[in-house]
């Protein structure tokens, strides 16, 4: 009876850990093509959707912690959360929303994100924690895989895609630094760092000349899904595991949103897939089968 009850709450981890990934791998896919169609056809300036997609999401959530017993955490807390936020919502989300306003097809976009576990990496190297052998050559591998998909004609003819290249390295360095700092509990830290990124988004949306024109029916549907299955979802997914995992499986999800993102570009809104993807694909999940070989060495959840 001790060994079971002991267990159970690994178990239950474990089960979570599963749950978050699955649901970034397939949410966070799709939501390339749900910001493509928000920006592109439905009327959303860039940086006022993600200003009314993270206040709101931020605020409806703190809302819902706070009703259920929640406390204001310390200001230093408050501080650091929001600086991660500025990285998540503002470098991450704001640069690719960018890019697929100026054109970026969905599916290429999502093959530049592919490259967020490289750079995780490569800023864990700062605070001496060095990836092991097997999670550099994975990683390795996974970017060959992403530069067989992404160099080819629509890189060529759309110039933005460009501005994604940044997206990566700042999301990546905000993963970093969030499990360096000192910072909220559970959802508390998530709230926190979209209301802080959503709330920076304003500025930045007016000193940009955007337009906030009325959405159409259509992009309000896709700001919901963004909100509610990207955000409540996804985002505190995402949170959770910068607190249970190493940064080589947080972001993880890096290598499949691609494959989401490119089969319902293709499917729904008639986005080419090249030839060259058949080659990519498969070496994108030869680097996460070296990934989550050196994660089951050691085990999932060890920290650094």
């Amino acid at each position: 009876m001790t060994t079971a009850a002991a267990t159970t709450p690994k178990s239950r981890d474990t089960l979570l850990i599963i749950l978050a990934l699955i649901s970034l791998y397939f949410i966070w896919g799709s939501t390339y093509l749900g910001i493509h169609q928000a920006v592109q056809t439905g009327g959303f300036a860039s940086f006022q959707l993600n200003a009314l997609r993270f206040i709101f999401s931020g605020v409806l959530l703190l809302g819902i912690l706070m009703a259920r017993g929640g406390k204001i955490p310390p200001a230093i807390q408050i501080r650091n959360a929001a600086l991660i936020g500025l990285f998540l919502v503002i470098g991450g989300n704001g640069l690719t929303t960018l890019a697929l306003k100026w054109g970026a097809p969905s599916g290429l976009s999502a093959t530049i994100i592919a490259t967020t576990s490289l750079w995780a990496g490569l800023w864990s190297t700062l605070w001496g924690n060095r990836p092991r052998k097997l999670e550099w050559i994975g990683m390795g591998i996974g970017v060959i895989g992403v530069a067989v998909l992404t160099f080819d004609g629509n890189l060529r003819s759309n110039p933005a895609i460009f501005i994604q290249f940044a997206a990566p390295m700042l999301w990546a360095l905000g993963s970093i630094l969030s499990r360096k700092l000192e910072m909220p509990s559970g959802l508390m830290a998530s709230a926190i760092e979209m209301i802080a990124g959503g709330l920076a988004a304003l500025p930045i949306s007016f000193a940009l000349g955007e337009t906030w024109a009325m959405p159409n029916l259509n992009a309000w549907g896709a700001w919901l899904y963004l909100v509610f299955a990207g955000s409540m979802i996804g985002y505190n997914a995402y949170i959770f595991l910068l607190e249970k995992v190493r940064p080589a499986v947080a972001t993880s999800y890096a290598y499949v949103n691609p494959l989401v993102a490119l089969g319902l570009g293709a499917w729904l809104i008639g986005e080419k897939i090249e030839a060259r993807t058949l080659l990519a694909l498969p070496i994108i999940f030869i680097g996460m089968g070296f990934i989550a070989w050196a994660q089951n060495s050691k085990g999932i959840k060890e920290k650094g």
